[in-house]
């Protein structure tokens, strides 16, 4: 993480515990630039008509981008907090810290995030069997 950062409150539905995370410096830098775009608005992501974004115009605009990817599956915004939780397994972070950071309190929502990729064996250490 950078030396500097900004805490963001996280506010989750469905059960989940939200949570404080930290914004990094060029996840700030960008926020500004996209606020500096729209100096009046009162939202940072908005739609083409200035107007807060609503579910189902992000829902919307996800499947043109997945489309427009090639990609042949309907891609849902589900979806990037699987990708998150697949990352992190993937980066080595254990299923507490994953169960953290996304929220989850039940930790066999986020065991499911380690059970996606068989890589995690490559590096088992058998010994002399």
């Amino acid at each position: 993480m950078n030396a500097t950062h900004t805490p963001i409150l996280i506010t989750r539905e469905k059960g989940s515990d939200s949570g404080v995370h930290p914004l990094r410096d060029d996840e700030l830098v960008l926020l500004k630039e996209l606020r500096e775009m729209l100096p009046e608005s009162k939202y940072i992501f908005v739609s083409e008509r200035g107007e807060v974004m609503s579910t189902d115009a992000v829902r919307k605009l996800l499947g043109r981008l997945a489309a427009q990817a090639g990609l042949d599956i309907k891609v849902h915004c589900h979806m990037m907090r699987h990708a998150c939780g697949y990352y992190l397994v993937n980066q080595g972070y254990n299923t507490r810290e994953i169960q953290d950071f996304l929220g989850h309190r039940d930790i066999k929502h986020t065991e499911k995030y380690t059970k996606l990729n068989a890589r995690r064996f490559l590096n088992f250490d058998w010994g002399d069997m």
